[in-house]
C-alpha cells in the first residue's frame, strides 16, 4: 500500500473524532514565508520529500504561482501529527500574502478556527500582517506566531545574543498590540494575545528546516545560545535533525488551537443569524455528524475532469455521495457527486465527511463561495465580507468572435470562484469589463483566461475605478414623473464616516432582523429617529422614508427604490458609483390611478430628483487610493521617494529600519499603474515594496472637471455637464 494511501486512511478514521481535529489556515505577509513553512508541515507529516521541502513549494499548485514565487490561490491539504501519544488530523489552508489576493484569505478564515501568522523576523509585523490578523479575529479565529528567517539575524545581521532578544521581542509585542486593539470590543475571546512562555509563539527558519519554542526548549534541552553556534557553523542539517520545525510548528496547532468542539459554540453566533434555540443551532454547536447538514462554501475551483470543486466547512451532519442539497439563494436542490478531501494539488475520494472538517465537493453547480448548503431549508450564514473593494478595471475581448460564447462562459466561471472580482457584460457594445484588486490581480485572472481555457483576449489598457459623492447637505428638491401626476420631495445629505464602515463591514444590513439593525447603526452614530426610518441600504448609502401615511406609496417605494439604486449607480457626474449618501425621502404625490404610476413614471421622477439633490450637496469625484511602503538602501531613498511624490502622492514618514530606509506615503491608484517597472530601474532594482488599498478620496478641485470629461468620453456621455454643476 502507497504512503499517500495510508495518510488518506489515517485521516478517515479521525475525521469521526472532532476533539482530535484542527483546522488551521496560515496567513502572513508577501514573501515572509508561508509556502516554504507548509512545505517543511507537508514533509513532517510524510507526504513530500524532507529533502525538496522548502523549495518544492508543494502548496503552490498552479503554473503561474511557481513561475512568479507567489501564492495566488488559497491551497487545502489534510494531514496527521502525532501528539502526546494521540494522533491529530490537521486540516491546513495555505493563503497568499500579496493584497491583491486578500478575499483568498478572508473566505479561508471562515473554514478555520485557529490561524498560524507568520512574520519574518528582520521585517517585523507589515500592513497586511495587520490585515491578515484583522481578517482572523473578525471570523473569531485564533491565532499563534511563528516568526521565520531567524537565521537571517544570526548570518546576516551578525546580531548577538541581546540584540536578537530585543528584536524578537519588539515582533511579539507589536503583534500582540494588534490583538489587543482588535479583540477589546469583543466580549466572545479572552485574552489571545501570544507569549512565549504559554508556547503561542515559535521561531525559526523555514528555509532551513529548523524550530524552536518554549516547550521544544523543554524537550530537546537545546537553547538559543547553542542555536546561534549550530547556525553559525553552518550545522543547519543537524539542527534540523535536532529540532525539526513541523514537529515544533504541529505540536503548537494540537495543543493551544481549538478543536471544532471548543470552536463551533463560539463562532457559530458569530457568523449566524438564525434560530439559536433551533436544533439546527444545537447540531452546529455540538458538532453532530448525524444531524442535519450544514456545509459553508468558502472556495470554488475549477477541475478540468470533475468540473467544478466546492470546498469549505462542515458544521454539521455528514457529506456523502447523492445527497440532494439546498444552496442558498437558489431554487431547487443540487445532487452530490463525490466528497473528498485534499492533499495539496490533488483530490482524495472519500465515503463521507462528519461535521468539524474541511471538505471538498463535486456537483453543487449552484453554489458560488460564500454559499450555505445544506439538508433542511435554514438561515443562510453571514455573506463574507471583503475589507477592500475592486478599484482597477480592464476590458477583456475574444480575440476571435468564435471564442465569444466561451469567453462569456468563462468570465462568469471568474466571478464565481473569487467574488472579489466583479465582472460587467456589456450585450449592446461586447466589451467585458473585469474588476479586481490591483494591477497583478487582473493579470492573473487574463494570463489563466489564456492559458488554462485556451482563448486568446486582448485586453484594454488599466482603467481605475472612481466614486462619487457629495460634499454637504442639500435643499429638499422635488422630481415630476414625465406625465406630471407623480411627485417625490427628497434630499440628501452625507453619512457618517463610521455608519459607512458598519455597512461596509457588514454589521448593518438590510438581512438582519429590524431591532438589531437599528441598534447597530446607532451605536455607529447614527440619530435614534433616523435609524428607525431606514428603508433600503443600497452601497453604502442609506434611505429614510420619513412620510407620513401617503396613499399609494407602498405598492410604489418598490418602483421608487430601482429608481434610486439607477441613480446612486451611475452618479450624476460620470454614472460612477455614489457612496456615502443618506437619502430622506420627505413627501410623495402619487396618482390614484395605478396605470398612471407605473416604471416608466416613477424610476425616471426619483432618477432626477436623486441627482438633482446630489448636485445640490456640490458632489465630486472620489479617487482610489494606496498605501506604500518601500525598502530601500540609503542611497536610493531619494528616487524611492521621488516616485511616490512624482505621482501626485505625499511621503508621510521615513524612517531607518536595520541596514535600511522605510518611506512609507500614500498615493492615487490611477498614478500607480506601472510602478514596478518605475520603481525598478529607479533605484536598480534594489527596493522592495508593497501597497494596500487605503479607501477612496476627493480629488483635487482642479483635475475635476478635467477627470470627469475623460471618463465621460470614455464611455461615451454626452460632454456637457448639467449647468446646475457650475462649482467644479
Amino acid at each position: 500500500m502507497g504512503r499517500r494511501k495510508k495518510i488518506v486512511q489515517e485521516c478517515e478514521r479521525l475525521m469521526d473524532e472532532p476533539e482530535n481535529i484542527r483546522n488551521i489556515a496560515i496567513a502572513a505577509h508577501v514573501d515572509h514565508g508561508k509556502t516554504t513553512l507548509s512545505d517543511n508541515l507537508l514533509a513532517g507529516a510524510g507526504m513530500i520529500s524532507d529533502e525538496t521541502a522548502g523549495e518544492q513549494l508543494a502548496m503552490d499548485t498552479e503554473e503561474d504561482e511557481q513561475e512568479r514565487g507567489i501564492t495566488i490561490d488559497a491551497a487545502n491539504v489534510s494531514m496527521t501529527h502525532e501528539y502526546e501519544g494521540t494522533n491529530h488530523l490537521i486540516n491546513l489552508i495555505d493563503t497568499p500574502g500579496h493584497v491583491d489576493f486578500g478575499g483568498d484569505v478572508t473566505r479561508a478564515m471562515r473554514a478555520v478556527d485557529g490561524a498560524l501568522v507568520v512574520v519574518d523576523a528582520v521585517e517585523g509585523a507589515m500592513p497586511q500582517t495587520e490585515t491578515v490578523l484583522r481578517q482572523a479575529l473578525r471570523e473569531g479565529v485564533k491565532p499563534t506566531l511563528f516568526i521565520n528567517k531567524v537565521d537571517r539575524l544570526i548570518s546576516e545581521l551578525q546580531e548577538g545574543p541581546e540584540e536578537m532578544q530585543n528584536r524578537l521581542l519588539s515582533v511579539i509585542h507589536d503583534v500582540n498590540e494588534l490583538i489587543r486593539g482588535m479583540t477589546e470590543e469583543r466580549d466572545d475571546i479572552d485574552d489571545w494575545t501570544v507569549s512565549v512562555e504559554d508556547g503561542t509563539v515559535g521561531f525559526g527558519s523555514a528555509l532551513y528546516k529548523w524550530g524552536v519554542s518554549m516547550p521544544s526548549m523543554q524537550r530537546t534541552g537545546m537553547d538559543f545560545g547553542e542555536i546561534m553556534d549550530l547556525e553559525r557553523n553552518d550545522e543547519r542539517q543537524e539542527l534540523h535533525e535536532r529540532t525539526p520545525l513541523s514537529d515544533v510548528v504541529l505540536d503548537m496547532v494540537c495543543e493551544h488551537f481549538p478543536n471544532p468542539v471548543d470552536a463551533q459554540p463560539r463562532r457559530v453566533p458569530r457568523i449566524w443569524r438564525g434560530d439559536e434555540e433551533s436544533e439546527l443551532a444545537e447540531s452546529m454547536r455540538l458538532v453532530d455528524e448525524d444531524g442535519d447538514v450544514v456545509f459553508m462554501v468558502t472556495d470554488i475551483a475549477m477541475d478540468p475532469h470533475a468540473g467544478e470543486v466546492a470546498s469549505g466547512r462542515v458544521f454539521s451532519g455528514s457529506l456523502e455521495k447523492g445527497q440532494e442539497l439546498y444552496v442558498s439563494g437558489t431554487a431547487g436542490k443540487n445532487r452530490v457527486q463525490s466528497v473528498g478531501i485534499y492533499m495539496g494539488g490533488e483530490r482524495e475520494e472519500v465515503d463521507h465527511v462528519p461535521a468539524g472538517n474541511i471538505a471538498a465537493v463535486t456537483g453543487l453547480k449552484d453554489a458560488i463561495a460564500g454559499s450555505t448548503v445544506s439538508s433542511v431549508e435554514m438561515t443562510p450564514f453571514e455573506t463574507i465580507e471583503h475589507i477592500s473593494e475592486p478599484v482597477i478595471t480592464k476590458s477583456v475581448e475574444a480575440q476571435t468572435m468564435d471564442d465569444l460564447p466561451k469567453l462569456i462562459e468563462t468570465l462568469r466561471q471568474v466571478s464565481k470562484e473569487d467574488p472579489t472580482i466583479q465582472i460587467t457584460i456589456n450585450e449592446d457594445t461586447g466589451e467585458h469589463l473585469i474588476s479586481g484588486q490591483g494591477e497583478l490581480h487582473l493579470e492573473v485572472i487574463t494570463q489563466r483566461i489564456e492559458k488554462n481555457q485556451g482563448i486568446p483576449v486582448n485586453t484594454g489598457e488599466p482603467i481605475v475605478v472612481y466614486r462619487e459623492a457629495i460634499q454637504r447637505a442639500s435643499d429638499q428638491v422635488e422630481g415630476i414623473s414625465p406625465n406630471r401626476h407623480n411627485r417625490f420631495y427628497i434630499s440628501v445629505e452625507p453619512l457618517p464616516e463610521d455608519v459607512v464602515d458598519a455597512i461596509r463591514k457588514g454589521e448593518a444590513s438590510m438581512d438582519m432582523p429590524e431591532q438589531e439593525r437599528r441598534e447597530a447603526l446607532q451605536d455607529a452614530g447614527m440619530d435614534k429617529d433616523d435609524s428607525q426610518e431606514v428603508e433600503h441600504i443600497h452601497g453604502s448609502n442609506i434611505l429614510l422614508d420619513q412620510t407620513k401615511g401617503i396613499q399609494h406609496l407602498n405598492e410604489t417605494m418598490e418602483l421608487f427604490i430601482e429608481g434610486l439604486e439607477e441613480a446612486l449607480d451611475n452618479g450624476p457626474l460620470a454614472n460612477e458609483p455614489v457612496q456615502g449618501t443618506l437619502v430622506r425621502l420627505h413627501d410623495a404625490r402619487l396618482h390614484e390611478d395605478t396605470i398612471h404610476r407605473g416604471p416608466a413614471q416613477v424610476i425616471p421622477a426619483t432618477r432626477n430628483a436623486v441627482h438633482k439633490a446630489l448636485i445640490d450637496g456640490k458632489i465630486k469625484m472620489l479617487e482610489p487610493m494606496q498605501d506604500v511602503r518601500i525598502d530601500v538602501p540609503n542611497d536610493h531613498m531619494g528616487a524611492a521617494s521621488g516616485e511616490i511624490q512624482g505621482r501626485r502622492g505625499r511621503v508621510d514618514d521615513m524612517y531607518q529600519e536595520g541596514d535600511l530606509m522605510v518611506v512609507e506615503g500614500i498615493a492615487p491608484v490611477g498614478e500607480m499603474i506601472g510602478f514596478a517597472s518605475d520603481i525598478r530601474s529607479a533605484t536598480e532594482g534594489r527596493a522592495s515594496w508593497n501597497t494596500e488599498n487605503a479607501g477612496f478620496e476627493v480629488m483635487s478641485n482642479s483635475l475635476q472637471r478635467e477627470k470627469i470629461m475623460e471618463i465621460r468620453e470614455r464611455k461615451g456621455m454626452k460632454l456637457e455637464l448639467p449647468p446646475a454643476i457650475d462649482y467644479l
